[in-house]
């Protein structure tokens, strides 16, 4: 736990340090008293007490409560500006790494677990540590300082209860176990929780219509049966190890005080002596005692750091600091990649010239989408190498990178906002004249002008209160405001009615002037003009050339063709 919270701490050093300089000096003003208490006591079973000094020693208690006031004020003060600052500094951190993730990472966690990790896990440390860091300080530096005044006095009685320390431990690490194997547990009965809920409100629609509501009821019913029960038993395991523990002190008290006894009988201590322990004794683990009520919860925030650490420590891709390319041409090199163990492209090698359009065509499952994710670098290649202008994308910083290149893709995702913000997504720095211009361009202005409040009018979550073809056009008018010099179109067209494809299209005409294009179509009608072709077949390049080449080659792209020219009722 202390390295994961050092790991978290590390985020802002400056401010840990002075928390910590507060709670330790907080701790020192509640143990100091009880230290003065020895002194009183002390003083009245002297031959001739003196009450002056008594008076005085009494004075010193009251102004450090005085002080302790003010101090233990300060520190509650700083402490709660620390934990929401540092929460807050880590979940832009998380947030950040995010962007940095390859598509990989989502692959292997859903998004319920995800969201988890960046709000709730956070939000677990920033309340319990937030509520548990002085009463770890007062654990940690209440009983030394109490255990220094016993040691003074007398080390065989002071060694005598300090040996509940180690006992203590073992009962600990048993706990610790136990409730890491149980917490792993709850962890996983936690997100599928998540996972199905969100899957159950995502596919309400569908499960209406196939009557499956039901169904997925009782299995997200199920789930939350199951966490319920994993929860419960993360609660009850450490509780007998924590009552045993309260016992082992009480018992080491008790024989301290046969011990006591023992030694005043045999005129080794004095009254005085023994009654400072008896006072101090029984108080010195009370701050261990707090620290223990809050074990379990404790457990629970190391369980959340130990996650966000994992986020923090996975891999990103690396981020290069080369200059930006002053020519945007495309060079794949020898380029391999697979999902897994499953190759999915391999040594692919072509090139795409400035300002040209390069298509990809295929089967399902040939490769088309990868090449452009790679491209987009969405992931990084297994082997070989993609260059833009002559520089690797591995080398460019990502920042930059993604300035450069603008993705249409046949699923649109818009913001709950207005179409007039969904389209300055492309440039936040746009003006109101150039989004204008852009939605003109990308066909919007056509039904944006129907709509209650034009532009300005909310799309809904993800788009919902648009057609499939509307918020194609956003999407467009989106890369025509960015203005990138390389554009990707993914299946742009499909899916679409014949007056929403010509829209598009004419739209996507405007896009693509003097930029580096690369396409993927099923509807080779759409291809026709592109300066070259590849045809991919199992991840590799089967046919290359223009659309007049590969149709006197009679081979794979001639098929596809013929078959969708059938298919529209003529023949070539």
């Amino acid at each position: 736990m202390i390295r994961n919270l050092n790991r978290i701490c590390q985020l802002d050093p400056k401010a840990t340090l002075k928390v910590f300089f507060w709670e330790i000096l907080h701790s020192i003003f509640v143990a100091a008293p009880s230290g003065i208490v020895l002194v009183i006591v002390w003083e009245l079973f002297s031959e001739h007490p003196n009450t002056t000094k008594i008076w005085t020693v009494v004075g010193v208690m009251v102004v450090m409560l005085i002080l302790q006031f003010f101090i233990a004020t300060k520190s509650m003060v700083q402490t709660n500006i620390w934990v929401y600052g540092l929460s807050t500094k880590l979940r832009i951190t998380l947030g950040n790494r995010l962007l940095k993730f390859s598509l990989g990472y989502f692959k292997q966690k859903n998004p319920g677990e995800v969201a988890a990790i960046v709000l709730q896990d956070v939000a677990n440390f920033e309340g319990i540590f937030g509520h548990s860091v002085g009463n770890l300080a007062a654990a940690v530096f209440g009983t030394t300082v109490l255990s220094v005044f016993l040691v003074i006095y007398d080390w065989r009685l002071a060694l005598c209860l300090l040996e509940a320390l180690p006992l203590t431990y073992l009962f600990l690490l048993a706990a610790n176990y136990l409730v890491s194997k149980l917490g792993n547990k709850q962890i996983a009965a936690r997100n599928s929780v998540g996972a199905n809920f969100l899957e159950y409100v995502q596919g309400i629609r569908h499960l209406k219509s196939y009557a499956l509501i039901g169904k997925k009821h009782t299995g997200l019913e199920y789930t939350l049966k199951d966490l319920c029960q994993k929860s419960i038993r993360m609660e009850a395991v450490p509780g007998p190890f924590i009552v045993t523990a309260f016992i082992v002190f009480e018992i080491t008290f008790l024989a301290m005080v046969a011990l006591g006894l023992y030694y005043l009988n045999g005129n080794l201590i004095t009254i005085p002596v023994l009654i400072s322990f008896l006072i101090l004794g029984y108080h010195l683990f009370h701050p261990l005692k707090v620290v223990m009520v809050d074990y379990l919860s404790l457990r629970y925030m190391n369980e959340s750091l130990k996650r966000i650490i994992e986020m923090l420590d996975a891999p990103t891709m690396a981020s290069g600091t080369a200059k930006l390319p002053d020519k945007f041409d495309i060079c794949f090199k020898e380029v391999s990649f697979g999902y897994g163990n499953k190759p999915t492209v391999q040594g692919l090698s072509f090139d795409i010239p400035e300002k040209s359009m390069l298509a990809l065509v295929g089967h399902s499952g040939s490769g088309k989408s990868t090449i452009a994710a790679l491209i987009a670098r969405f992931w990084d290649v297994n082997s070989g190498k993609i260059e833009i202008g002559g520089i690797p994308i591995k080398d460019i910083p990502q920042e930059q990178f993604y300035k450069l290149i603008s993705e249409v893709f046949q699923d649109v995702y818009l913001f709950d906002d207005s179409i007039y913000n969904n389209i300055k997504i492309g440039n936040p720095e746009a003006t109101e004249t150039e989004v204008i211009e852009a939605a003109e361009k990308a066909q919007v202005l056509s039904f944006a002008w129907e709509l209650p409040q034009g532009l300005h009018t909310r799309v809904g979550e993800g788009g919902s209160k648009l057609s499939g073809g509307q918020k194609q056009r956003i999407s467009i008018a989106r890369a025509l405001l960015k203005d990138a010099p390389i554009v990707l179109l993914d299946e742009a067209t499909a899916s679409l009615d014949p007056e929403n494809e010509i829209f598009i299209q004419q739209a996507i005409q405007e896009l693509v002037k003097s930029k580096t294009v690369v396409v993927i179509a099923h509807k080779l009608a759409t291809i026709m003009r592109a300066d070259n072709i590849l045809v991919l077949e199992n991840g590799e390049i089967a046919e290359r050339g223009t659309h007049a080449q590969l149709l006197n080659k009679n081979g794979i792209y001639r098929k596809m063709w013929d078959i969708q020219q059938q298919s529209n009722g003529w023949k070539v």
